[in-house]
This record gives C-alpha cells, structure tokens and sequence, in this order.
C-alpha cells in the first residue's frame, strides 16, 4: 500500500540535483511511502515512477540531463526488454549533442518508447517526441510543440568561424533528415518550416506526423 506525502528540498545542492536528473525542479519533492511485512520504505515521487517505467525529461536538456536518462533507459531495457517505457517531455530543448545521445538511445533499446508531451516540447524536446515509437507519440490536449533549426553562435577567427558554421550545418541537416523521417514530410518541407520557429497546437502536431495521438478522457 502506498501513502502520499511531502518532504522538504532544503538544499541548493538538492535542486541541482534536480535539474541535473531530467526532473523538474521544484521547492518540495513529492514522497510516496509503501507499507508492506517489511516495514515501511519512502521514495521521492520519480522513483516511484521509475519502478513504472516512467521517466521525464522535465528541464532543458545538456550533458548531465542526458546521462541521466540514457542511464534510466538502458536500467529499464536490463529489467524488460520487451515492456514499453514512457517518456514524459516538457522541455525547451537544449543541447543538439546532449539530446542525439538521448535520440540514439532510444533507437537502440530494444522496448517500444511512449512519448508525451505535458506543457511544452520545443526545438530538442519536440525533436525527442517525434522519435517515440510510431503510433505511441501523444500529446495532452494544451501542449505546444515547436521545431526550428539548431541555433548556434561563432567567434574567433575566420578559420575557427568556419569550423563551428560547418559543424552547425552539420546538425542542421541531421536533425532535418531524421525530422523528415519521423514525420513523413518532405525534407524540402521541413527544411523550410524550421528556418524560423514553428510552433504548433498538440492537433496541429498530429497532423503534421510529429504524433500519433492527442490524449483525451
């Protein structure tokens, strides 16, 4: 049996934590604890969650934020192969080399990967929820999904200009190719569409092949 109750986040050190993990932060952390012949024994909410195959990728994402799912999804595989895992998503993006680790991943692990967006999916995250297993992307009803092209930036000299232009092109056309493989559009399309921030109802985003399904009652 399982009681719901709260405790504390008292430390910085915890709320980095937090951000580092793919959780949300947040000032309190749920605490779920569970009665059984045992005794008792507490865990935060998103460990409880893990137990379900459940995992969220509630930040912007970056190195650590991706170390930590990777490790949450290959765990998960090891304890059932052949059991769907879902992704929670609602994340502004982030790193383009952070989120293809996370994108690799959930390529190669043999279960099914449940992607849903709560909030917003936007640039890396909205990428992430299109690469889901086809016919198992969904979305609640109020989210929003955004797709643009990897931003990026670039100083020093002329020769060292060159060199991250390139490397941004680079990702530019990989993050297209597979858009255009997830969705079913023509490259041509999604090029175009992500030369400015497009941004999409959770309908929208179904019909646009980034989905399968909105979520309702």
């Amino acid at each position: 049996m399982a009681t719901a109750g709260l405790a504390e986040q008292n430390s910085g050190s915890d709320r980095q934590n937090s951000l580092n993990s793919g959780l949300p932060a947040r000032n309190v952390i749920p605490m779920v604890v569970e009665q059984s012949g045992m005794g008792e024994r507490a865990f935060d909410l998103y460990s409880r969650l893990l137990r379900e195959r459940i995992v969220f990728l509630g930040t912007p994402v970056d190195d650590n934020v991706a170390d930590s799912l990777v490790a949450q999804l290959l765990f998960l595989e090891s304890e059932d192969p052949e059991k769907d895992i879902q992704l929670y998503i609602n994340s502004p993006g982030g790193s383009v080399t952070a989120g293809m680790a996370i994108y690799d991943t959930m390529q190669q692990i043999r279960p099914d990967v449940v992607t849903i967006c709560y909030g917003l999916a936007a640039s890396m995250g909205a990428f992430l929820l299109s690469a889901g297993t086809k016919g198992k992307r969904m979305s609640l009803p109020s989210s929003r999904i955004m797709i643009h092209q990897p931003l990026g930036g670039a100083q020093g000299q002329a020769v060292d200009i060159e060199i991250q232009a390139k490397e941004i092109l680079y990702h530019k056309n990989t993050l297209n190719r597979l858009l255009a493989e997830h969705t079913d559009q023509p490259l041509d399309k999604i090029a175009a569409d992500t030369e400015r921030d497009f941004f999409m109802s959770a309908e929208e985003a179904k019909n646009y092949g980034l989905i399968d399904q909105v979520i309702s009652k």
